[in-house]
């Protein structure tokens, strides 16, 4: 069948005022709501073949979350990896911009088909669906949880080595939702070097500890600047506190990362499969070592 261009959510099924009673279980939102009276009724899909789930999480917006969950799948794709990623960040989606991906999905009227990026990275996002990248996603939690459920199962992915996803900020509706439906292997949190921080990263920690999911490391993002004059190191948000934060919670710090502009421009302009980092290949080794990936 020709495919045909898929919006699986509907303005109608989004609707700011939320659900009312008696359209409760109506709307192709209503998939990933424990509300819905029809859940019980629907036939279980197949699960996607996806060998190892990882979610990338912090416990605050603004740490660039999103920046190392794209980085991480190209540097385990150059490992040779069959990649993909989830970007569950519905209200504040970014990976397909920094993937340079801007064609909207399709679908057959079955399942909606993932983007792939110049290096074979399959990619869904909200704003692969929505008429405008610009267009805000007033959804209520549950119906945003559930379109991150509608994600995993209604989006025909390839057969793949490893998923990640990038999850909001938070410990809300949408990580519990992931960690409640999703086989996650293991999460890394991503931080950066402010005091405040280390109590965000405790409060993502012991989230992902009260649902079982394993914790594969710290990376810690604007760890520090390089003078592009002396090469001078210049910590821009003081001193770095990532190696006594992971001693205490007994984990493994995978990366400090600079405040490097050159990656944010290749971020801007669709081009993170460029990216050059020794740091953040390791840190991929790391986690794909740490989740049984060869």
């Amino acid at each position: 069948m020709a495919a045909e261009n898929t919006n699986a959510f509907d303005k109608r099924d989004a609707a700011p005022e939320g659900c009312a009673p008696s359209e409760c279980g109506t709307k192709s939102a209503c998939a990933g709501c424990a509300k819905n009276p029809n859940a019980a009724q629907q036939p279980q899909k197949p699960a996607p073949k996806v060998g190892k789930v990882i979610g990338v999480v912090s416990g605050k917006g603004g740490v660039g979350k999103s920046f190392v969950c794209g980085a991480l799948a190209v540097m385990l794709r150059r490992m040779g990896l069959r990649v993909g990623v989830l970007d569950a960040d519905i209200t504040g989606p970014s990976v397909p911009r920094m993937f340079g991906v801007r064609e909207k999905a399709m679908g057959d009227g079955e399942s909606i088909f993932p983007a792939q990026t110049e290096s074979g990275i399959e990619l869904m996002s909200i704003n692969l669906l929505l008429e405008s990248d610009d267009a805000p996603v007033v959804w209520r939690g549950p119906v945003i949880a559930g379109a991150v459920k509608q994600f995993w199962e209604d989006v025909a992915w390839s057969e793949l080595d490893v998923m990640l996803i990038d999850m909001p900020p938070g410990t809300g509706d949408v990580p519990l939702t992931v960690f409640q439906s999703l086989p996650v292997s293991g999460v890394v949190v991503v931080s950066t070097p402010q005091d405040l921080v280390g109590m965000i990263v405790r409060k993502a920690v012991n989230m992902a500890s009260m649902m079982n999911i394993p914790v594969l490391g710290l990376v810690e993002n604007m760890a520090y600047a390089l003078c592009p004059d002396c090469g001078k190191r210049v910590e821009l948000f003081g001193a770095s506190h990532v190696a006594q934060e992971a001693q205490r919670l007994s984990l493994p710090v995978l990366a400090q990362l600079p405040l490097d502009p050159s990656a944010a421009a290749l971020c801007d302009a669709g081009q993170i499969e460029r990216l050059q980092s020794e740091a953040l290949m390791d840190a991929a080794a790391a986690v794909a070592g740490q989740v049984g990936l060869k």
